[in-house]
């Protein structure tokens, strides 16, 4: 099979890798496909983001204008896909796309938005039926959306999220309540649509939007208000990444926010946001609400109350304790991540914390075993108590919580690592990544290195 075979056949099962791998040897990134149509246009046709990035990044050309007069990036922009979009936009599409490009990529999404996925549908193929709809969840980080067929076709409905993408793209900033108004309709699955809005509009900064923002506030409609803390959380993480960023007015904001928000969904949304900056009114804040009658918001005052490398107060460490026995797994699990060892200074559990771990261990809910194993496995405690409930966990039917076991042990040097990694089943299911193998490895290492 020469090369070009390769490829096609590498872009019709979806293969990325062998794809890339081609078009390093010298394949042409704009081989045409069965149909005549550049390869592109077969991983647009099957919502194929990571082979269009793949061929894109090699070279192939997104804005080609094929015979009926479109080109592969206007066809991904009809599938409704905001990550295959994403994948195919390419550097500086401002620049390098003419005006009138533009303006078509941005007609065609609206009318999709306005119109609607099914009705357009129906006008497209003249079938009237209601459509057969199901959600879309790509892993790790593609499509969340409802995907629409009907007459043969099958759609993305995701043009919401495209439209305000490529308006970001090409340089226009329509107001804040225009942006939200795409997302409003996908509040209660947060899809594509709804991370595109807040996404780009928290990329927007200076004292006009700021002020279209915060009046979100008041708004009487706390799905609107959830938006806000949506759009805060990408202005937050932008801050994070570019640390030249002030957001010191954004945290205070959140601060006085948190203290008058009436609705439990939007204020465990604030505090999730709030809990991940340094504030002096922190831990007052998450002492405030550790006992709120909602668990999504006692969840988030408990990291509220601590912060990595950093001593704890007696007030935020007995509430945290009297948490332990919360009725609900979420909250429970949430005090087991935080009595992790790296939301200490030195790095240690007090004898307290280790026991309160011991309890969680043996949880009836798995999330919170979970969190617990995680937090044991990585502090130096070597007494009794805790080495006999990391053993245990290895007659765990879970295997995520042997594994956890067996990196506890490797970590203390135990004798009984290799055993207990032969006890969590075959390695090969887990990433070369994990952590957790690496443990395995150095200790071997070690050993070795006893041995020689």
């Amino acid at each position: 099979m020469n090369l070009t075979d390769q490829l096609v056949s590498a872009v019709l099962a979806r293969d990325a890798a062998t794809v890339r791998g081609c078009l390093e040897q010298g394949a042409d990134p704009d081989t045409p496909g069965p149909d005549g149509l550049p390869l592109l246009c077969t991983a647009v046709a099957g919502f194929d983001g990571s082979t269009a990035d793949t061929l894109v990044d090699g070279g192939a050309n997104q804005d080609r204008e094929l015979p009926d007069g479109s080109t592969p990036l206007l066809r991904a922009v009809d599938t409704g896909s905001y990550m295959l979009v994403n994948a195919m936009l390419g550097e500086a599409p401002r620049l390098r796309i003419a005006e009138v490009r533009r303006q078509q990529l941005l007609d065609l999404a609206r009318h999709w938005f306005e119109v609607g996925v099914v009705e357009e549908l129906r006008h497209r193929t003249g079938d009237t039926g209601p459509g057969v709809t199901r959600q879309i969840d790509v892993p790790p980080a593609g499509d969340t959306l409802d995907e629409v067929t009907l007459g043969g076709l099958t759609v993305r409905a995701g043009h919401g999220a495209i439209l305000t993408q490529l308006e970001w793209h090409f340089g226009i900033m329509p107001p804040a309540a225009e942006v939200m108004a795409r997302a409003i309709p996908h509040a209660e699955n947060e899809d594509d649509n709804w991370f595109a809005a807040a996404h780009y509009l928290g990329q927007r900064q200076g004292p006009r939007i700021w002020s279209e923002l915060t009046a979100l506030r008041q708004d009487p409609d706390p799905v609107h208000r959830r938006f806000l803390a949506s759009v805060l959380r990408q202005r937050n993480f932008l801050a994070s990444v570019d640390r030249t960023t002030d957001n010191a007015g954004d945290v205070d904001f959140l601060a006085s926010w948190a203290k008058e928000e009436p609705d439990g969904q939007v204020l465990a949304a604030i505090l999730d946001v709030y809990s991940g900056w340094k504030h002096p009114e922190e831990v007052a804040i998450g002492l405030r609400y550790a006992d709120h009658p909602d668990p999504r918001v006692r969840s988030e005052a408990v990291f509220c109350m601590s912060r990595e490398r950093t001593a704890r107060s007696e007030a935020a460490t007995s509430a945290l304790l009297g948490i332990v026995a919360d009725p609900e797994a979420e909250v429970r699990a949430s005090v087991a991540q935080v009595f992790n060892p790296r939301f200490t200074p030195d790095n240690q559990l007090a004898p307290e914390i280790r026991d309160a771990l011991l309890v969680l261990l043996r949880d009836d809910d798995i999330g919170v075993r979970r969190h617990a194993a995680q937090s044991l496995s990585v502090c130096d405690d070597r007494m009794p108590p805790t080495m006999d409930a990391l053993v245990a966990l290895l007659d765990e039917d879970d295997k995520e919580l042997r594994m956890e076991a067996a990196f506890a042990l490797a970590c203390r040097d135990d004798p009984r690592t290799e055993w207990a990694y032969e006890r969590v089943g075959p390695l090969d299911g887990f990433s070369e990544h994990d952590h957790r193998l690496f443990g395995l490895f150095r200790y071997r290492a070690r050993h070795q290195q006893d041995r020689g």
